[in-house]
């Protein structure tokens, strides 16, 4: 290999390298948020006694920044620190998820499964199918985090390869292609929501399809699969096993030896308790008075439909039937005590992540109330218009602005209905005004709003990665995730980017009923 071949790589882990160690210097994920809530609340401080002349879409009012150190406030802040905490959403998501996982992995559900899958997959599609899966995982709203990046660690793992590696691929299949998916998700019904009261602003004869964005998503997974494997075995695994040392020795991992009939009979077992719950499941959601059905609109796709509503108690259901059932068959477990014993071990590893989302809740609780999250949103808003509300810009060139100022406010605003729930109030009606389609704008919007959660440690589920790492590597902080993801992040934002602009330019239908042109009526 000549010298101009190696130095490509090690420019790349020099940079890299300097990100983890900056990054790695910040505070302790928890400590990080608590220190975020005095700055929110100093912030709050100094800007309520100003006057700004942006417009709060939800009350059609000038923007008031509140202050957070008043002593009303503060009392508030008191009363409601156990609600905050215990309503904050990821917590309860990530918690009853891992009791049903914690039975299947205690009874050795997953560890088998695992050694199937992987005695049937080559090792080098290994990649891209952990990220196909946890693309996939969208359908279950959040369930990719708590499944399928743990489970890339493993499944990695087994197969003598960095653990690491595989949390990577799977975070980016999951929350770095957040809006790519072969299937329809809660997503769809949650986004067009906004995006159609948006453009009934000033048209309200305007009705946007839930699938309005289905046929670019779709088509995105593919773009996403082949740059994550790309980037994971290429770029990603190569600097990790260069840089990055597994605690424990890896010679003394599990072997993939053949499952032994007494497995295989259980694996047999709890895949058709699985297949037979989804069945009934299915059969149950066919009548059209199913108590899973939206009482008001008879749907299942919509938010408000009770089966997107069920969907972590169903996970729970789909692993801890499985598991015991595996358990009892395979004879690893004997009583029902085992089944405790195995969520109470899941839960004894979630200790840190509950501290760190203790602190979180009340951070963007803080940030929430004070409405600097709205303002910063508004103000970004502004750069893309001149005095008179019209584009600085030419539409591509607006398109690819709202792609980067998403993905901006998405390092701040976690959620992403919220910052939909802000921006599209503004941006949906301005660009019908300048002939740019709602579903185009909503389009571009689920581009930043993806590329860019992996590298921002104010995302809700970024802490508990973080956890996972540090299951393999105990040395792991932020800047270690974040100079990991961060290749990802450019490359897919890049990408995507260009993608959508490609797509636009040839005229393909970004889904159904999904144009690119408003024309007013």
């Amino acid at each position: 290999m000549s010298e101009g071949q190696v130095t490509k790589p090690r420019l790349l882990d020099r940079m890299l390298n300097t990100i983890e160690v900056v990054g790695n210097k910040l505070p302790d994920p928890a400590a990080l948020f608590l220190i975020l809530l005095f700055v929110v609340w100093a912030l709050s401080w100094v800007f309520s006694g100003m006057t700004f002349s942006e417009i709060d879409p939800r009350t059609g009012e000038a923007i008031l920044v509140h202050n957070q150190l008043t002593g009303q406030s503060l009392v508030g802040f008191m009363t409601r620190m156990v609600s905050t905490f215990v309503n904050f959403a990821p917590l309860g998501v990530v918690l009853v998820a891992l009791l049903g996982v914690g039975v299947a992995e205690h009874t050795g559900l997953i560890n088998a499964g695992l050694r199937w899958v992987l005695g049937v997959t080559s090792r080098v599609l290994l990649t891209p199918m952990l990220v196909a899966v946890g693309i996939i995982s969208h359908t279950a709203v959040d369930a990719g985090y708590v499944l399928v990046i743990p489970l890339g660690a493993v499944m990695f793992y087994a197969a003598g390869r960095h653990p690491l590696a595989g949390i990577a691929a799977a975070f980016a299949g999951v929350s770095g292609g957040f809006s790519a998916n072969f299937v329809p998700s809660a997503i769809d019904p949650l986004l067009q929501g906004f995006t159609q009261a948006a453009a009934n602003i000033i048209d309200p004869a305007v009705e946007v399809n839930v699938l309005a964005n289905y046929f670019f998503t779709a088509s995105s997974s593919v773009l996403i699969i082949g740059l994550v494997w790309w980037l994971t075995d290429k770029v990603i695994e190569p600097r990790l096993n260069r840089q990055t040392k597994v605690d424990g020795d890896m010679s003394e991992m599990p072997k993939l030896e053949p499952l032994n009939p007494v497995e295989a009979k259980g694996l047999a077992w709890a895949t058709g308790s699985m297949f037979l719950g989804l069945l009934l499941l299915t059969l149950s959601l066919i009548p059209e008075g199913s108590p899973f059905r939206n009482p008001a609109t008879g749907s299942l796709v919509e938010f408000a439909a009770p089966i997107m509503q069920s969907i972590v108690p169903l996970i729970f259901l789909l692993f801890i039937i499985p598991g015991t059932v595996y358990g009892y068959v395979a004879g690893t477990v004997s009583s029902h005590r085992d089944i405790i014993e195995g969520m109470s071990k899941s839960m004894s590893t979630m200790g840190y992540y509950i501290v760190m989302a203790f602190f979180c809740a009340q951070f963007i609780a803080a940030f929430t109330t004070s409405n600097l999250g709205v303002l910063l949103a508004l103000k970004g808003a502004g750069l893309l218009t001149d005095e008179a509300g019209q584009l600085l810009f030419p539409p591509q060139v607006t398109i690819v602005g709202i792609i980067l100022l998403t993905g901006f406010v998405n390092i701040f605003v976690g959620s992403a209905s919220a910052k939909w729930a802000l921006i599209a109030p503004i941006f949906v009606p301005m660009l019908m005004l300048l002939g740019i389609s709602p579903e185009l704008t909503q389009a571009a919007y689920r581009v930043g709003d993806s590329t860019t959660n992996i590298i921002t440690p104010l995302m809700p589920y970024f802490p508990l990665v973080v956890v996972f790492c540090r299951k393999y590597v105990s040395n792991t902080g932020i800047g270690t995730l974040v100079s990991m993801m961060l290749p990802y992040c450019l490359v897919l934002l890049a990408a995507w980017t260009a993608y959508l602009l490609i797509y636009w330019a040839i005229g393909i239908p970004l889904g159904l009923q999904g144009g690119y042109e408003y024309i007013a009526p």
